[in-house]
């Protein structure tokens, strides 16, 4: 009996360890604020970039250097992020909100 409540809490206490060393070792806290609004930036920057395509307001080619502009800000937020244990500054925010200024004036300027 005592060995299958050892083996039970065993169990358990891996299952947690795991899953607390999981969201601790780089992967990235999803609903931290600052990265909330910044991803959630990003994802609407590519719906613009996407509807100006659709209406023919900007060619392809366009379209795939400010997507690639965008992926390369995403990229930058998630290093930003793994160094601080999922979470970013709010200095780092206002740097990657400048960059997504620079991106958003060249969606609206096509």
């Amino acid at each position: 009996m005592k060995t299958t409540i050892l083996s039970i809490a065993l169990v358990f206490g891996t299952l947690f360890i795991s899953k607390t060393g999981f969201s601790q070792n780089g992967h990235w806290a999803q609903t931290h604020p600052r990265r909330a609004e910044v991803n959630h930036r990003l994802a609407n920057q590519n719906r613009r970039i996407d509807s100006k395509v659709a209406d023919g307001k900007m060619s392809e080619r366009e379209a795939d250097k400010l997507h690639h502009e965008d992926h390369q800000v995403r990229q930058e937020e998630r290093d930003m992020a793994s160094q601080d244990h999922g979470h970013i500054t709010k200095q780092e925010k206002q740097t990657l909100n400048s960059q997504e200024n620079h991106i958003s004036r060249q969606i609206k300027n096509h």
